[in-house]
C-alpha cells in the first residue's frame, strides 16, 4: 500500500492556499483576456501596486509643482532625478521639470493630472493581444495610460527626450503619442519596475465603434472578431482594416504630410515597430453638416494659431490645440445659434481659411503655421489626436516608439526574410518601415 510522503513533499496549508489563489487568478485572467478592460479592485493581483502608484505619483507631481521652472528645458531638467521614500516602497521621478513643462504646454494642468492619477476610483487594466509583456493600466476616467517598461526602454526614452520635445516645438500638431512622465517604483528586495505615463489616443472613447493598430504589413496582422453583439473591447489589425477607408476630404493633405514628418523623425531615431492607432466614431447629423458658428471658428483658429489652451484660459500653451483641464467644451452649437448667439456657418456660406485669417487680428504671420504644418483643430477634447471627416471622427496617433533597430532586430529581419519570403512583416529597416506606413496611410485615405 502506497503511503503519502510525510516530509518536504507534504503540501502545507499555506501552500495549498497559495495554489488556490493562483488558480483563481488564472481563471480570472482568462476572463479579463475576453473583456480587454477590467477594474483593478481589492481582489486583483495589481491592486496593492496601483494603490502605491497613486500615492507615489501624487507626491511626485506635487514636488514638480514647486520645482524650479527655470531649469525645465535646461540640462539640469533633463538629468533631474527625484527620489521619494514611502512606507514599503521608493518612487523615483526622471526629468520631472521637463515633463511638467511638456504637460503644461499641452494644456494639462498639474491639478487635473493629479486628479486623474490619484483618484479614489479603481484603475483599469487593459489586456490586449499584443506580444508585449508590458502591463497596461488606465486611469478610471480613461485619460491616461500607465505602461510598464524595461530598463532599456525607459533609458532610451530619457536619452531621446530632448529631441522628442524639440519635435513638438517644430510640429505642435504631431501625431506622436504624448509621453507625460517616466518613473520607477522599487520594493524592498525586489527589482525596480519602470513605467511611463502617456495620454490615451482613444479619449474620450464613449462613441468609438472600432479601433485599429496599424503597422503597414500583413504577417500576423489579423485579429479574430468576436461574435456580433459581443461587448468585448477589441483592437483590430491591418488585415481587419481591408475594405475600410479614412475619409478626410480637405484634411487628407495635412495627415499625409504629418505622417511623413513623424515617421521621418522616428527613422532618424533608428526606431521601428511603432503602430498607427486609428479609431472610428460616426458623426451626429449636426456634426456632419459642419454647422460651425463664426465665433466657434474664431475660437478654433485662435487655439490652432496662438496656442491658447482654452478660450478662457489665462495662460497659453506652446503646443497649440489643447483644452485646458480637459473641460467639456462642446464641439456642437447649441440651439441653432452657435456660440455667443452668432450666425451659423454652413457649407453654403463657409468662409475660406485664408479669408478667416485675414479677418482675425490675432494672425500676424502665417509662415510659422505653414512651416509647422498646423491645422484647424476641432473644439473637442484630445484635439491633437482628433481629425473630423465628412462622415466620421477619427482618433489617430502613433504609439510604441521604443523599439530600436539594433543587432537583435537585424538578425530577426534576416530570419523572417527566410521564413516569410515575399511577404510583408514588421521587422524591417527604419527607412523602409517609415516609407511603408506612410504609403499605407496614403493608400487607405481619401
Amino acid at each position: 500500500m502506497n503511503r503519502r510522503p510525510q516530509n518536504g513533499s507534504v503540501m502545507s496549508g499555506e501552500s495549498r492556499q497559495s495554489t488556490r489563489h493562483r488558480r483563481l487568478f488564472w481563471n480570472l485572467r482568462q476572463r479579463w483576456k475576453l473583456l480587454g478592460l477590467f477594474e483593478i479592485d481589492q481582489e486583483h493581483e495589481f491592486y496593492p501596486l496601483t494603490c502605491d502608484l497613486k500615492q507615489g505619483l501624487k507626491q511626485a507631481i506635487q514636488e514638480s509643482i514647486h520645482s524650479d521652472t527655470t531649469i525645465a528645458l535646461a540640462d539640469e531638467g533633463y538629468s533631474a532625478k527625484i527620489t521619494q521614500g514611502h512606507e514599503g516602497f521608493v518612487m523615483r521621478t526622471y526629468a520631472g521639470p521637463v515633463f511638467s513643462h511638456f504637460r503644461q504646454s499641452l494644456g494639462i494642468s498639474e491639478e487635473s493630472f493629479t486628479k486623474s492619477l490619484s483618484c479614489n476610483e479603481f484603475y483599469l487594466q487593459f489586456i490586449s493581444n499584443s506580444k508585449s509583456k508590458a502591463d497596461f493600466f488606465l486611469t478610471n476616467d480613461k485619460r491616461f495610460f500607465l505602461k510598464t517598461q524595461t530598463k532599456r526602454e525607459a533609458h532610451f526614452m530619457l536619452q531621446i527626450l530632448r529631441r522628442y520635445i524639440e519635435h513638438f516645438q517644430l510640429y505642435p500638431h504631431s501625431l506622436l503619442v504624448k509621453i507625460l512622465g517616466v518613473y520607477s517604483i522599487t520594493y524592498a528586495q525586489n527589482k525596480k519596475k519602470y513605467f511611463i505615463i502617456m495620454q490615451s489616443v482613444f479619449f474620450p472613447d464613449e462613441r468609438i465603434t472600432s479601433r485599429y493598430d496599424i503597422k503597414g504589413c500583413k504577417v500576423s496582422r489579423w485579429t479574430e472578431p468576436e461574435p456580433e453583439g459581443s461587448r468585448v473591447l477589441q483592437v483590430f489589425k491591418d488585415c481587419n482594416f481591408e475594405g475600410n477607408v479614412i475619409c478626410l476630404d480637405q484634411q487628407r493633405a495635412w495627415l499625409l504630410l504629418q505622417m511623413e514628418l513623424d515617421a521621418s523623425f522616428l527613422q532618424q531615431l533608428n526606431v521601428i515597430d511603432y503602430s498607427l492607432l486609428v479609431g472610428f466614431q460616426p458623426l451626429h447629423a449636426d456634426e456632419k453638416n459642419q454647422s460651425w458658428s463664426l465665433a466657434n471658428l474664431i475660437v478654433r483658429t485662435k487655439r490652432s494659431v496662438n496656442g491658447a489652451a482654452s478660450p478662457t484660459a489665462s495662460n497659453t500653451a506652446s503646443v497649440p490645440g489643447t483644452v485646458a483641464g480637459e473641460e467639456d467644451t462642446s464641439e456642437r452649437d447649441q440651439g441653432g445659434t452657435g456660440l455667443m448667439g452668432s450666425q451659423e456657418m454652413t457649407p453654403a456660406n463657409h468662409i475660406p481659411m485664408k479669408k478667416l485669417k485675414a479677418q482675425l487680428s490675432i494672425v500676424s504671420d502665417t509662415s510659422d503655421i505653414i512651416a509647422q504644418n498646423r491645422r484647424l483643430l476641432p473644439n473637442y477634447k484630445n484635439a491633437l489626436h482628433v481629425v473630423d471627416g465628412p462622415e466620421q471622427r477619427y482618433f489617430i496617433g502613433i504609439i510604441d516608439i521604443f523599439t530600436v533597430y539594433g543587432l537583435r532586430k537585424r538578425l530577426e529581419h534576416l530570419w523572417k526574410s527566410v521564413r516569410y519570403r515575399g511577404q510583408e512583416f514588421s521587422t524591417v529597416s527604419p527607412l523602409y518601415y517609415s516609407r511603408r506606413i506612410c504609403h499605407w496611410v496614403e493608400s487607405h485615405s481619401v
